[in-house]
């Protein structure tokens, strides 16, 4: 598949989701009616509703592994061809995340109790995040990707008491003492 091939059907696979998105009835942007770049931690309500918050570095890091688990998979591949593969995950896990089914399971595990989904393009920034990771790790030397991802993880830890390996635990293993030390 050619770079450009790739690239069009990248982007068509992200208008897709954005449209499948809202026909399950997802808001397009956040209902406050304004569109900000970041959401910082005290905006609990903004959280998932913009193109960027504490959670955009879990996708970035989604992008990291994908990068690692499709280079693996799929060594004779281009890296385009890989990039859509992991275009395809995060669309993927984009449209779960905003089920019904997962939304109540963020509310009755998580400290996320008025979690109602993120918004189209939250949703589309988030995928676009991911690549942003995918890219990073392609041309980026393991070790630096594996630091960037620790201290990412770090980060939102101490910020938000929050991150992509407690956000994981919580959804399959729910730990109360987590949860309470995640309420503060």
């Amino acid at each position: 598949m050619t770079n450009r091939a790739c690239l069009i059907t990248g982007v068509l696979m992200i208008a897709a989701t954005a449209a499948i998105l809202l026909f399950m009835g997802r808001i397009p942007i956040c209902e406050c009616g304004y569109v900000r770049f970041w959401t910082p931690a005290s905006d609990v309500a903004g959280s998932s509703q913009h193109i960027a918050d504490w959670y955009t570095f879990s996708h970035i890091i989604h992008g990291f592994l994908f990068y690692w688990l499709l280079w693996f998979v799929f060594k004779q591949r281009s890296v385009g061809e890989r990039a859509l593969g992991a275009i395809f995950i995060e669309a993927a896990w984009e449209v779960a995340e905003n089920s019904p089914w997962i939304i109540d399971r963020y509310r009755e595990a998580t400290i996320a109790v008025g979690y109602t989904g993120d918004s189209v393009l939250n949703s589309v920034f988030d995928i676009l995040w991911m690549l942003a990771g995918f890219f990073f790790a392609w041309r980026m030397p393991v070790w630096v990707t594996v630091v960037v991802g620790i201290v990412f993880e770090f980060l939102a830890l101490w910020v938000i008491r929050d991150n992509l390996t407690l956000n994981v635990l919580m959804l399959i293993y729910p730990v109360d003492a987590i949860k309470v030390w995640q309420a503060g």
